[in-house]
């Protein structure tokens, strides 16, 4: 067994990778369990915790990872410090852990790697908690009591068969991460465009046919990921008929090239094209654009393989035209009528 060892200035007890099933802790004094802020146990064979992990009164972390651990007993409700609990890959379930779990202060909960089918509701009472992780489990649905969850900032739900995500999630007002890809999502609600603090939505490998204009509201989200869902198969389909203007090519090659002009030499209307270039934010691309609806979200997908900007539309179902396509006459009667939401617009996919 190794003893405590230093580590960023607290005591840590690694009792990892030793392939045992009963763990002998024993040895320690009780005034060197409470020195121990934390304690790893990953890739051993336990089935079932400890019951003298109760004793390390004054741990922060514990890691019981990559175990075989079927149910989580009440000694962790002893260790009234712990802020980060670690126990992805192992046998859980929803009637895995203590009732009383939800009075803990955790700060840091994964539990990836399970067989979660659904959110344990003492989850969802853990009112410190600010990164939850369930990736890879077996869930189905989200619970519209997400939103209790008012400290959550980081959210991964990767890797289940989600199908909806409920607009409650609206209602968690530091949520910056937010990872919802390799599930069966159809649809995002407008909703989530209330969520002010998203900073990353990785939504890939879902079932997403068209996104709500109203995202572009995101003011702060700087990743976005969409790769193989339809709308972007869609995208490319569309890429490959619709092959843009000789005006955009030479436009994007005076920019991207730096071919130098004055404006004596050129039409104002050819200058005010120009103007209206934007360079691609993804630093593989070095790509530009003419688009005045783009907002220069950095996405995560393939700007790079295309070597141009690429741009698909936000819209709802009911979207028939591109933004841009209406004559003046047409745009006036939607401002009037409010209609503007069925125009679609342009975001990068990069």
């Amino acid at each position: 067994m190794e003893g405590p060892e230093a580590a960023d200035g607290e005591n840590v007890l690694n009792m990892s990778r030793l392939g045992l099933e009963n763990l002998n802790m024993e040895q320690l004094s009780e005034d060197q369990k409470k020195d121990i802020h934390q304690l790893l146990l990953p890739h051993n064979r336990l089935v079932v915790l400890p019951p003298s992990v109760a004793s390390f009164s004054h741990l922060l972390l514990l890691d019981i990872s990559n175990n075989n651990l079927a149910y989580i007993g009440e000694e962790i409700l002893a260790l009234a410090k712990l802020k980060t609990l670690l126990a992805k890959n192992n046998r859980l379930d929803e009637f895995s852990l203590p009732k009383e779990l939800g009075s803990m202060q955790l700060e840091v909960l994964n539990l990836s790697g399970n067989r979660f089918e659904e959110i344990p509701s003492q989850l969802l009472q853990l009112q410190t908690l600010q990164t939850l992780s369930l990736g890879g489990n077996r869930l189905k649905s989200i619970p519209a009591e997400i939103e209790n969850m008012l400290s959550l900032e980081f959210l991964y739900l990767g890797g289940n068969f989600i199908s909806f995500i409920p607009p409650e999630l609206a209602n968690l007002p530091y949520l910056s991460y937010l990872v919802l890809c390799d599930n069966k999502i159809q649809s995002v609600p407008p909703q989530l465009a209330q969520v002010h603090s998203l900073r990353s939505l990785s939504l890939h490998n879902n079932l997403l046919t068209y996104l709500p204009r109203e995202i572009l509201s995101l003011v702060h989200l700087q990743e976005l990921s969409l790769r193989g869902n339809p709308l972007v198969v869609r995208f490319v389909r569309d890429l490959t008929y619709n092959p843009p203007t000789l005006l955009e090519l030479a436009g994007r090659t005076v920019k991207s090239r730096g071919v130098p002009y004055v404006p004596q030499e050129l039409p104002e209307n050819l200058l005010r094209y120009l103007d209206l270039a934007s360079k691609c934010p993804n630093p593989k691309c070095g790509g530009v654009y003419f688009d005045c609806w783009v907002r220069q979200i950095k996405f995560v997908d393939f700007c790079g393989k295309y070597r141009l900007p690429l741009m698909h539309y936000l819209c709802s179902p009911e979207c028939s035209s591109p933004c841009g396509s209406t004559s003046q006459s047409e745009s006036d009667s939607e401002d009037e009528a409010g209609a503007a939401a069925r125009r679609m617009q342009k975001v990068l996919l990069g």
